[in-house]
């Protein structure tokens, strides 16, 4: 039996009308992949209404990989502007209920968009569907995107949206509501689906999801951590202005203010690796600055001040960390 989880309906709600779907792919070079997520998108057992691609001024050989699919899909092309930028100028061009994001590199299973639909009409007052998927590295399955550490959250969406993102991206967002709150914020580059959740949460929407493993988000060794500073650095970005936010009540601002500190935190620590690493400047100061600062555990501590005075050591170990762990890649924390 499916398993759905969502904020208690009011009484006496009636089931809602059949629903279309729009599914949205942003493409930038992403010839060798965006064919399995077209395919995916194409083979579900409901079909989608339409399947709108947004060439964002790739350089690479998308036409070639576009091609056994012109005649089923909407292709538009821009300059590069960012993801952003490319998921809303497929939401110009959408015309079903639900625009349903799909990325270039990830696949849906055949029943993802009938669970979507049946959530759908059974709760006519949610605004955004999502799904469980199975997060894989490099083709092999790691785990659930869900899991009791990181669940779907239900009782306090408003307070919960403020400390992490709970909402697995690949999601279903009326179109309606996607158009009043503006949709995707083009100035935020990374953590964009975070923020648009955000405003729409924080407006009065309300999230549901069907708790099958019903899409595939597949990460590439070094994809996340090659720009794992830029995601955190978006994050803090998301929360500083989720923090604006004139309905949040004095609780709200305090958790706001709290998930602030944390990211921050995480956004230092992942600066003072990528030093390590060679990718930023400074790697002596950055670990000096953890080692000395405030918020972070003795061991964290340590290992900073260990780094500050050895920073080539440091370096090599991380590395055999990381191949020790999951391939080089570390994974999204929710």
């Amino acid at each position: 039996m499916t398993t759905i989880l969502a904020p208690p309906a009011a009484s006496g709600l009636e089931p809602g009308p059949e629903p279309s779907f729009s599914v949205l792919v942003a493409a930038y070079n992403v010839a060798g992949l965006i064919g399995d997520a077209l395919d995916s998108a194409l083979r579900q057992t409901r079909p989608p209404l339409e399947v709108i691609v947004c060439d964002d001024g790739s350089t690479d050989d998308l036409e070639s990989a576009l091609a056994p699919f012109l005649e089923r899909i909407t292709l538009i092309r821009k300059e590069n502007g960012g993801e952003a930028t490319a998921k809303n100028a497929a939401a110009d061009e959408a015309s079903g209920d639900f625009l349903v994001i799909l990325d270039a590199d990830d696949v849906y299973l055949p029943g993802r968009l009938a669970a979507l639909a049946e959530l759908a009409r059974a709760r006519p007052d949610l605004d955004v569907l999502t799904s469980d998927a199975v997060l894989e590295v490099d083709g092999e399955a790691v785990r659930r995107c869900y899991t009791p550490e990181l669940p779907f959250e239900v009782e306090d969406q408003r307070s919960a949206i403020l400390r992490r993102n709970f909402v697995f991206g690949l999601a279903a967002v009326r179109r309606e509501r996607f158009l009043e709150v503006g949709g995707f914020d083009e100035s935020i580059r990374y953590a964009t689906d975070w923020d648009l959740w955000a405003r729409l949460i924080l407006d009065g929407s309300r999230v549901g999801a069907v708790m099958e493993p019903l899409a595939r988000y597949r990460l590439r060794a070094g994809s996340l951590s090659g720009s794992r500073v830029n995601l955190l650095a978006g994050r803090v970005r998301v929360l500083e202005k989720a923090a604006a936010h004139p309905s949040l009540s004095d609780e709200e601002r305090r958790a706001v203010a709290e998930s602030i500190v944390l990211e921050r935190r995480r956004l230092a620590l992942a600066e003072a690796r990528a030093a390590l690493e060679g990718e930023l400047p400074d790697p002596r100061r950055r670990s000096l600055r953890i080692a000395f600062g405030r918020g972070h555990g003795p061991q964290t501590r340590l290992k900073s001040l260990a780094a500050a005075v050895a920073p080539g050591w440091a370096a090599s170990r991380l590395a055999a960390s990381d191949r020790e762990t999951t391939g080089g890649v570390r994974l999204p924390a929710g």
